[in-house]
């Protein structure tokens, strides 16, 4: 989390939902392609956070752009999940044009102890284009959830 507050937050605001907030990303070493963020889910009763570490973002902001571009909708959940499995996210399409997308924090293996989940719920167009957009800026602005690997070629 930034000091203004999170990168991203996930869900309308309320006194009762669980929302999942996702730090800026950062690059522990400069040519290292391991990229990690905080996550923290926060509600009324609950408070749970983890590190995730990607590859280069696991492609989280392709998955996002992805569901945005195919909002006439899919047949059954499209799944997302980052390098150590710590972050896993599920979208569903759902009639009456919306998205849910369920949100897992799990420990990491061997462990896998402590498993949480919260779904938030999303407008398909207007609504997940926004959500790319945030995921997608954040990366951006950082320049590496976006970047190809080293080594690649577009």
């Amino acid at each position: 989390m930034t000091e203004d507050g999170p990168a991203v937050r996930v869900g309308e605001p309320g006194p009762r939902p669980v929302h999942p907030l996702f730090s800026e990303q950062a690059r522990p070493y400069e040519e290292d392609p391991t990229l990690g963020f905080l996550v923290r889910a926060r509600g009324q009763w609950v408070s749970i956070e983890t590190l995730v570490r990607t590859w280069d973002g696991d492609g989280l902001d392709t998955f996002f752009s992805s569901l945005a571009e195919d909002f006439r909708g899919w047949e059954g959940a499209r799944n997302w999940r980052s390098l150590e499995r710590d972050l896993t996210i599920s979208a569903e399409h759902c009639p009456g044009g919306y998205v849910h997308l369920t949100w897992g924090i799990h420990d990491r293996p061997p462990s896998e102890e402590r498993h949480f989940e919260t779904t938030t719920v999303h407008a398909t167009g207007e609504g997940v284009r926004n959500l790319a957009a945030e995921f997608q800026m954040s990366s951006h602005e950082h320049g590496r959830i976006a970047e190809p690997p080293r080594g690649t070629t577009s």
